[in-house]
């Protein structure tokens, strides 16, 4: 591994003078590490060091980077047309994918809304549920219930349903529309349930069901918001409750769609049917951001009832060069053994991880599929458990109290034990 790290390209500077990072200050930046290339599971600095990306881009490249089968899905379809208009204007490319999406999506989904982005995606899922109640003359359904510690996007439909208190949009808290957060799940596995962990959940769909439009909650692990698990049995329960009182139900799969935590869809584990489910990140294999809502046809016909289109139309919606890829990274998924692999890695992440327990700065150490979780006792130091993980030859991205790994699926066993040895020694090292 070249060392190398006193290189340091001649764009950096003007970069870090004028262009935003994400959740970053342009004031007082923190260090960011210039990338060249990106190859299989590695990224190649400007000054010629490697780095295990544990972190698959942000949870989406599960094939890794510089794939030949993608690469040839966006060389081939650049031939025909990168991109059109959807308003009036069909293609085969999106045609394609919404098949193949409906055929592996949970039963009941018939319809399919392309949009840009995960956030998007929220945000027309939003959409479609107020827009269907409103068809059906219940204006006054219109707000949504959720869990705390949820995570939906950077958007304001979104941020108004991620967590209030703990999450990142405190700043917007008196703009954002309220809606109603139940206490989240503790139990981890429906071994360790209890009814008492639906009580909240339960109160408030009970009192407010006349003006609650739907649930929106990520299944089985809320990401971002602290990546927390919870049992299978409160996302049946929460189902139970939204039949019963006639409240939608939205999954946001984004984060833990396409065989992330070991099934195709986390919700199939509960073995429950959404009303409209998100999906995005890994879509695309990480090759161009694109999103979608998959939706019943009990809530595509609610919405039209009133006579009213969907108000939504993005520009790039359905771009053919991210069907082609989309389509291409979903058949590379469903050829190889991709459940063998999560699971191997969970194995693998469940084992090597297993010795972070007996540091003192460690709260819990958590796997469930291709996902590994250090929780610390304080905030880390983002800036030098970074320092620390970049010697050490991986690449991930902390947060919070956090330190872990969603890595791509095709991540060797060698280089999975680079990278849960580099995790403990950044836990070791207090930061």
């Amino acid at each position: 591994m070249s060392s190398g790290a006193g290189t340091q390209p001649e764009w950096l500077n003007f970069e870090q003078q004028h262009v935003w990072h994400p959740y970053a200050s342009m004031l007082d930046p923190m260090p960011v590490y210039p990338v060249r290339s990106a190859s299989g599971v590695e990224l190649e600095l400007e000054d010629g060091r490697r780095l295990i990306d544990g972190m698959a881009s942000w949870w989406c490249a599960i094939h890794g980077y510089n794939v030949p089968e993608l690469n040839q899905a966006i060389e081939d379809q650049l031939q025909r047309m990168s991109h059109v208009m959807f308003g009036g204007l069909a293609h085969e490319p999106a045609a394609r994918l919404a098949s193949l999406l409906l055929q592996l999506a949970p039963e009941g989904m018939q319809h399919v809304f392309f949009a840009d982005s995960g956030s998007v995606s929220v945000e027309v899922a939003i959409k479609m549920a107020l827009q269907y109640w409103q068809a059906q003359g219940r204006k006054e359904k219109s707000r949504l219930l959720t869990i705390r510690h949820g995570y939906h996007g950077d958007t304001f439909g979104a941020m108004a349903v991620c967590d209030p208190v703990s999450g990142m949009h405190h700043l917007f808290s008196g703009l954002l529309p309220g809606h109603y957060f139940a206490d989240p799940p503790t139990a981890r596995t429906d071994e360790e349930w209890d009814d008492v962990q639906i009580e909240s959940f339960r109160a408030l769909i009970t009192e407010h069901r006349h003006e609650i439009a739907a649930v929106i909650l990520e299944p089985l692990v809320q990401g971002a918001g602290g990546m927390r698990f919870y049992a299978p049995e409160f996302l049946q329960q929460v189902s139970l409750l939204c039949a019963e009182y006639d409240v939608l139900l939205i999954v946001d799969e984004i984060a833990t769609g396409f065989g992330r935590t070991g099934t195709m869809f986390a919700c199939e584990k509960a073995g429950i049917f959404p009303d409209i489910m998100c999906i995005g990140k890994a879509l695309t294999g990480g090759y161009i951001s694109m999103a979608a809502v998959l939706t019943s046809e009990k809530v595509c016909r609610g919405v039209h009832a009133g006579g009213d289109v969907l108000m939504h139309g993005p520009t790039f919606m359905a771009n053919p060069l991210a069907c082609a890829v989309a389509l291409a990274s979903i058949k590379l998924l469903l050829a190889g053994d991709w459940q063998g692999r999560v699971q191997a890695i969970e194995r693998q992440l469940s084992d090597e991880l297993a010795a972070c327990r007996a540091l003192d700065g460690v709260a819990d150490v958590r796997v469930k599929g291709a996902i590994g979780v250090l929780e610390m006792k304080q905030a880390v130091d983002v800036a030098a458990v970074q320092h620390t993980l970049v010697e050490a030859g991986v690449w991930l991205r902390p947060f919070g109290k956090l330190i872990y790994t969603m890595p791509p699926y095709v991540m060797r066993p060698d280089q999975l034990s680079l990278l849960t040895s580099a995790m403990f020694d950044a836990a070791s090292h207090g930061h």
